[in-house]
């Protein structure tokens, strides 16, 4: 669900976070690799590009831990506060309900599954399911 958060906030990530920091902490918790951050540290002179390029390093990355990391670290960041505020805003069941509102308006003709954790997933068995577990 973070990695959702994470992207439904993009924009607003990328023209307000300085990422010095926060790439600093992912290299220490072993979420991106030397080449990554020396890539990310080359485009220092632009926090903007080097936020866009981060971001899109975390999500086709395929640690399933990367957006842990990346909220801890902007948790550790003060002058983050507000994003935090922002992350958080997010319930769960705001995001179930995005995620029901994708399928209902983009159906892609597998079915959508919404455990009691909020996850959805696609299947081509099963039906869709509200997050209160009744079908769609």
């Amino acid at each position: 669900m973070l990695k959702f958060k994470f992207r439904k906030l993009h924009s607003k990530i990328v023209d307000g976070v300085n990422p010095v920091g926060i790439i600093n902490f992912l290299f220490q918790e072993g979420v991106i690799g030397a080449n990554d951050m020396r890539a990310l540290q080359r485009i220092r002179d632009d926090p903007q590009q080097q936020c866009i390029e981060m971001l899109a390093l975390l999500h086709t990355s395929g640690n399933k831990q990367a957006f842990v990391h990346l909220y801890l670290a902007i948790k550790e960041e003060k002058s983050l506060e507000w994003l935090v505020e922002d992350i958080d805003k997010f319930t769960d069941q705001s995001l179930v309900d995005l995620l029901e509102q994708l399928y209902v308006s983009e159906p892609t003709g597998n079915s959508c599954l919404v455990n009691q954790e909020g996850c959805a997933y696609g299947t081509d068995h099963l039906k869709p399911y509200t997050s209160s577990g009744t079908p769609v």
